[in-house]
């Protein structure tokens, strides 16, 4: 029969179509790497031991540059090292070496903020659709120097200007300059007698809370700067 011409071989040779032709042969995986790395030597000096360098070199650039970061001028830039205060840096094209070793914090420092005692502001309540503001007497009502009460209601507005004190100084910023606002108040207040404080003593009582307050504050290390103190409503109580 045709496929018993055997070509040689003691296992029936290599001609016969149903189980003894070789099986094929897979990709030969090192003869591909080798080829690899011989197109990558064509390309790279030095052999291709010095391609694992260059990769690792490019990686270490780009890691490098991702250090710069840009301070807005309305901004402070605060590097941090592995979380600790590291410098403050000012608006302007910056350098820190890159996370996680370093990081940037960039709060804003031009922006006023404000903090209303003795009664609550124009976004906390509404009467008949318009804005109204409430009064928190535990906080306005203050004893005079001449023993008389007094409802004080004022707002006090303030910035940053160090923003590496600010954050690391002190633990709630609004929290403290109210805090510090209401106590500069009550011993202003009872410093003087009512009547002054109801008419001429008005703007001299501002200027008065508002220095004692930064000087409070500077001592604090906050990085806090009390633009204005203004009072909002003096008055008796009412009856």
């Amino acid at each position: 029969m045709p496929w018993d011409n055997q070509s040689g071989g003691p296992n029936g040779g290599n001609n016969n179509p149903w189980g003894n032709s070789p099986r094929p042969q897979g990709p030969d995986i090192d003869a591909w790497l080798n080829q690899l790395q011989e197109n990558i030597k064509k390309y790279i000096p030095g052999g291709g031991g010095s391609g694992l360098i260059l990769l690792l070199v490019g990686l270490l650039v780009l890691w490098g540059l991702s250090g710069f970061y840009r301070v807005q001028a309305d901004e402070q830039g605060v590097v941090l090292r592995f979380g600790k205060f590291q410098a403050q840096t000012s608006p302007g094209l910056n350098y820190h070496i890159p996370w996680p070793i370093e990081s940037v914090i960039t709060p804003k420092v031009t922006i006023v903020n404000r903090v209303d005692i003795g009664m609550r502001g124009p976004s906390d309540s509404f009467v008949g659709g318009r804005v109204a503001s409430r009064d928190v007497p535990e906080e306005s009502l203050m004893l005079t120097g001449d023993e008389n009460i007094v409802d004080v209601d004022f707002s006090v507005f303030w910035l940053i200007n160090s923003a590496s004190d600010f954050l690391f100084n002190i633990q709630n910023p609004e929290g403290t300059v109210k805090s510090v606002a209401e106590s500069t108040m009550r011993e202003i207040v009872g410093q003087n007698n009512i009547q002054p404080i109801l008419t001429e003593q008005r703007q001299n009582t501002e200027d008065m809370v508002r220095d004692l307050m930064q000087s409070i504050l500077d001592d604090y290390g906050a990085g806090i700067t009390i633009t204005q103190e203004k009072m909002q409503k003096v008055d008796p109580p009412a009856a």
